[in-house]
């Protein structure tokens, strides 16, 4: 009886050819170096365009802080929304995290614990979110799409119901001190080092671990990756868990960036992270993506972002720019995928 063919094994970053693909193994990491390549430059196109077109206001200091800043909060939700997308998932439902978990925060009675428990409640609203959704999808057998639809509008209409369509400030100092300058360490922002640590380990977690391993394989052939002994819908359940803290860590940034909790926070999030990682190269069929590129992509976003505002274009005109970007990345990452 003859053994049917085993599928390929999802390339990633650093992982060499299988014995069925006659390709020489460096092909593949110089494919990842070109991709990132590619990226550097275009990030560094825009800061050329950025200093020609508003030269005095691009290249400010306080203007650099400023986009480096707004790409922590976003930034933190892409690294964990990447590891989904990778697993062949979507999360609609991480801007409806981040609003939840930051009004959640903010109550009156969550702040009466202080730095500790403002920190804490953010965190663990992310978690829980993040579980739900995990446990639909895992072991309820829901589509991605459907459950972290429904939780995006359950998520946007418990915020809602929290703050009654009311801003609630901060009040306790240690956390709006994070937001002044004179927290700045050597000039980066304390919140631009959380979005660097929480890059790393997502990159450790990635390319130097099992999990991230097994993340991959799921991504590429959920079949196979079951036939080789690796629990489908237990890793599913993590990697909505930890989508979900990612967003309860950028809820809590987004707190000590605007010293304020709204049921509208997070808005579009969800279009921006997917946007950002599949600009990095992470293929909206799973198997295949970087964190590295994912953060990239994060950074292309904000200074394109930045750039519109400085020329005074339209909220409009930045939105199709933005759509024009995304299908311009999908149109690039099919080509590529065939060659």
């Amino acid at each position: 009886m003859t053994q049917p063919a085993s599928p390929a094994r999802p390339i990633t970053e650093k992982s060499p050819p299988t014995d069925g693909d006659k390709r020489p193994w460096w092909s593949f990491v110089v494919r990842a170096d070109v991709r990132t390549l590619s990226l550097l430059g275009v990030l560094a196109a825009l800061v050329v365009i950025g200093g020609i077109t508003e030269p005095e206001a691009f290249l400010d200091t306080d203007n650099l802080q400023l986009i480096l800043t707004q790409a922590s909060v976003i930034g933190v939700v892409t690294v964990g929304m990447t590891f989904v997308i990778i697993s062949g998932g979507i999360d609609l439902s991480v801007g409806a995290i981040v609003a939840l978990a930051s009004v959640w925060a903010t109550t009156v009675a969550t702040q009466d614990y202080g730095f500790a428990g403002i920190l804490f409640t953010a965190v663990m609203v992310g978690l829980g979110c993040g579980l739900v959704n995990g446990l639909l999808i895992a072991y309820g057998g829901m589509v991605p799409f459907i459950a972290t639809l429904a939780m995006l509008a359950s998520g946007r209409g418990l915020a809602l119901e929290i703050t009654d369509g009311k801003t609630q400030m901060v009040t306790v100092d240690g956390v709006l001190k994070l937001g002044e300058r004179d927290s700045y360490v050597l000039g980066i922002p304390p919140l631009v080092m959380v979005f660097a640590a929480v890059t790393v380990v997502g990159w450790l977690l990635l390319n130097r671990t099992t999990f991230g391993r097994r993340s991959v394989a799921v991504g590429g052939n959920a079949e196979a990756a079951r036939l080789a002994g690796i629990d489908v819908r237990r890793q599913r359940l993590y990697l909505y868990l930890l989508s979900g803290l990612c967003c309860g860590i950028a809820a809590f940034l987004l707190i000590v960036l605007a010293g304020s909790g709204q049921n509208t926070n997070g808005n579009l999030y969800e279009l921006d992270a997917i946007a950002a990682a599949i600009i990095g190269g992470t293929l909206l069929s799973g198997g295949r993506g970087t964190i590295t590129g994912s953060v990239l992509g994060v950074l292309i976003f904000t200074t394109i972002t930045n750039i519109f505002a400085l020329n005074n274009l339209e909220t409009a005109v930045q939105q199709i720019a933005k759509g024009a970007i995304i299908v311009a990345a999908v149109l690039v990452q099919r080509r590529t995928a065939t060659t």
